[in-house]
């Protein structure tokens, strides 16, 4: 006779599928069991699973903004900017987002003993194919009902670059001002030409990103940012 333990299957964690709805510990359970997946997130208890990526309609975005970012934490010290992390908001939701900026200390977020944003970065930047991407729609519902301060969606396909500011616990689009240049109102200086963006202009993007990094208020960011460091 066989015992019945002799012929139960081996446990075993199910893979992530797109469209599962997960807690968030069952997603960093079978997160964890799939080394080989790049990314998934998890968006309102649903889980996204990307496709693979375009080099010109989504590597080549990715990089300019990232450039863009990153050339304002370089002469901010106390501001992170960060590609591709993934993001501990609240129970039902754990993205990656392409690029966000988060002050180090006293701000928003932390990083946690595994090396994970916990809390919500004051900006987001993510790279979406159109205005049908959950971009636009799950993704900016969580990240505003967490308190994301500014959220900048890149739409490539429509050729569009929506910013958005925190008001009130909803989010309204900042507009560029007489000049076509659209500011933060989180991070003194971080300026961005949109129009120069949208057309590949990445020198120009970074000649105007100059300007704002010369104002005084973003010294004074600076200076605000080293009293508490």
């Amino acid at each position: 006779m066989i015992s019945p333990g002799k012929i139960s299957p081996p446990l075993t964690i199910p893979p992530l599928e797109n469209g599962d709805r997960l807690t968030r510990a069952e997603f960093e359970r079978r997160y964890q069991a799939m080394p080989n997946l790049k990314k998934a997130e998890l968006i309102e208890g649903i889980v996204y699973m990307a496709s693979a990526l375009r080099a010109k309609s989504h590597g080549k975005p990715h990089t300019h903004i990232m450039t863009w970012l990153g050339t304002y934490e370089s002469a901010t010290p106390g501001v992170e900017a960060l590609d591709n992390a993934t993001v501990l908001l609240d129970n039902d939701n754990e993205p990656q987002p392409d690029g966000l900026l988060r002050i180090e200390t006293g701000g928003q977020s932390s990083i946690n003993e595994d090396d994970y944003v916990e809390g919500a970065p004051e900006l987001i930047v993510e790279i979406a194919a159109s205005s049908a991407s959950y971009d636009l729609h799950k993704k900016l519902k969580a990240y505003r009902r967490n308190g994301v301060q500014e959220y900048l969606v890149w739409r490539v396909f429509n050729r569009e670059f929506d910013w958005f500011r925190l008001n009130e616990e909803e989010y309204i689009k900042v507009e560029p001002n007489s000049d076509g240049v659209t500011c933060s109102e989180v991070f003194p200086g971080l300026w961005l030409d949109k129009a120069a963006l949208l057309a590949g202009d990445l020198a120009k993007v970074l000649a105007v990103l100059q300007l704002g990094l010369a104002t005084p208020e973003h010294q004074a960011f600076v200076e605000q940012l080293q009293e508490l460091n």
